[in-house]
Order: structure tokens, then sequence, then C-alpha cells
């Protein structure tokens, strides 16, 4: 099954120190490394800042932008990891891993799959 793995931190890349942001760097190249030996890896990315974000909403076929994210929090958006796992426990083990765990918090949601999704993405034939 696949999960996505979303990354938040209160601290991005853009905000570390040199050296730290170097380390960090590091620590997920080893880590991407890692899964993808494991056969877990199917996807990832950093994420640029918030203040690089656009929300886009849709009122009465009206199109609205707004600068920044949709909400103001600590936490912010820094990355993902798109992964294969037999299960949510393995997909948790995996997640716990990611090195933006240390710092900040790994959200797993399992990527739906039922056929009604798949034929609205156009993977099955209606």
């Amino acid at each position: 099954m696949k999960y996505l793995c979303l990354i938040c931190a209160e601290t991005v890349m853009e905000q570390m120190g040199d050296d730290v942001a170097a380390q960090h760097f590091e620590e997920y190249a080893e880590f991407t490394k890692n899964i993808r030996e494991n056969g877990h890896y199917l996807g990832c990315n950093r994420l640029l800042p918030p203040s690089t974000a656009v929300t886009v909403r849709v009122r009465g076929g009206k199109v609205s932008t707004t600068d920044g994210p949709f909400a103001e929090t600590k936490e912010q958006f820094g990355g993902y990891y798109l992964i294969e796992a037999r299960d949510l426990n393995e997909a948790i083990q995996i997640a716990s891993r990611i090195p933006g765990a240390k710092h900040g918090c790994v959200e797993v949601r399992p990527v739906a799959d039922d056929e009604q999704t798949l034929r609205a993405l156009g993977f099955v034939e209606a």
C-alpha cells in the first residue's frame, strides 16, 4: 500500500544555519538512499518555504488567490515522501526514521487506491 509522509517542522532548511542545514541534508540523503535500497521509495521532494506558497479558492465559480499558506501555524510543510509499505505499522516505522521527525513531526496518510478514485484520476478506464 502507498503512504504519503508529510514532513512538518517549525524550522525549514532556509531558516537553519549553514552547518546545521548541511548536516540535515546529509541525513536526508542517507535516509533516502536506505529506503531506495529497501524498496520502499516511490518519490519525495523538499518544499520551499510557505512565503512562496499561493492558496487558491473557488467560490461561486470565482477564483481567488492568497499569498502564503492556508492556515497560520508554527509548523509548516517542509517536504514529503511517497512510500510503499505492507501496512500502516511498517509505514510508521519508516516515517520514524525521516530526519524531520526529530525536529517536528511526520503525518502518515494512506493513499486512496479504491476503484472509484482510480477511475476518476484516469488510472482505470470506465
